[in-house]
């Protein structure tokens, strides 16, 4: 079943996929769609590399709490390949990512659609592609080896910045960086996925040759993914325990109530607080803050009470202090004062 706290991640994964897909595919249609580079090609990769890198450094800061900022199934393989999350976290994420890429694919659609220049055919929607949709008319195989080798780097920075001992806003810094390198070497390439999400939805919403090459760009990231993973693996003991994904789970501390450390004062009650507490000697008083009456005090020493059960006069227990000596007149073996005695 799916909780509360799984159904923030799976949202936040949701919206911080579409917000990568609309700011960086968007970027790349405006700059190799439209021509908008104007005579330096290396102007526009620069520009759309960029874009990626910063837009994920403020997903980071933003859901990087909650969700821990994959946006990218690839990630969230290597996540949980290093036992960061569970399987079931990991299907949920990928669930969440391919539907906000292409959400965030149509969205991009429709502002594109404002534009009265925009042709879909021709224009495109910043798809990834090989062969004649590359700047370099690259093959399949050199995509796929490209695709492989980029995102195992990228993988592999985020699950070393991310580990426990680093610095989270360095991590945020480090994996916003390095997605705009990979980004920048694999643009002239294939469009550098990177991302099975990212090339999901520009895919789909495009269809024709975009769609029919997007099985490379669903594996090799996947292919990469693993490869990240057991490189980092080599290096990093991981731990048994899966952990749970996002930050800020504190665990709360066990505390005992005011009422149980009362019933531990009782006299005749047990408790595990009063296992743990040092013996008293004889004939000490112990009073325990908010305590009142006969809470806050202790049997004289043997456990036993004054003869026929009675308190002393005002109800109070016996003071703190030793047992007054034997009169001369006292029996042997009894307890009380003697008969007549006030």
């Amino acid at each position: 079943m799916i909780d509360s706290a799984m159904a923030r991640r799976y949202v936040a994964e949701l919206i911080g996929t579409g917000l990568l897909v609309f700011f960086g595919a968007g970027m790349a249609t405006v700059t190799f769609g439209f021509r908008a580079f104007g005579s330096s090609v290396a102007a526009g990769i620069l520009l759309t590399g960029l874009t990626f890198g910063l837009v994920l450094l403020g997903l980071v800061a933003v859901i990087g709490p909650l969700s821990g900022c994959h946006v990218n199934p690839a990630v969230s393989l290597g996540a949980y390949l290093a036992k960061r999350i569970s399987i079931i976290d990991m299907l949920g994420y990928w669930v969440a990512q391919l539907i906000g890429g292409l959400l965030g694919a149509l969205l991009l659609l429709w502002v594109m659609h404002s534009s009265p220049f925009y042709s879909k055919a021709r224009i495109g929607l910043g798809a990834n592609g090989y062969g004649r949709l590359s700047l370099l008319h690259a093959s399949g195989g050199g995509a796929f080896l490209t695709e492989v080798v980029l995102t195992a780097v990228f993988v592999l920075v985020v699950l070393s910045a991310t580990r426990k001992e680093a610095s989270a806003p360095v991590a945020g810094l480090v994996v916003g960086f390095a997605l705009a390198l990979v980004n920048i070497m694999g643009i002239p390439i294939d469009g550098a996925s990177v991302n099975p999400a990212r090339s999901f939805g520009p895919a789909i919403v495009v269809g024709g040759l975009a769609l029919s090459q997007l099985w490379l760009f669903l594996i090799a990231p996947l292919v990469g993914a693993v490869l990240a993973a057991g490189i980092f693996m080599l290096f990093h003991q991981i731990d048994d325990t899966v952990a749970e994904p996002g930050a800020g789970d504190v665990k709360a501390e066990h505390t005992m109530t005011m009422s149980a450390a009362d019933e531990a004062d009782m006299p005749g009650t047990t408790s595990t607080a009063a296992a743990g507490t040092t013996a008293m000697p004889p004939g000490t008083q112990r009073v325990v803050s908010g305590s009142s009456g006969s809470r806050g005090s202790a049997t004289p020493a043997g456990g036993s009470t004054p003869a026929g059960g009675a308190t002393p006069s005002g109800g109070s227990t016996p003071t703190t202090g030793p047992a007054p000596p034997a009169r001369p007149d006292d029996k042997p073996g009894q307890d009380g004062p003697p008969s007549g005695a006030r």
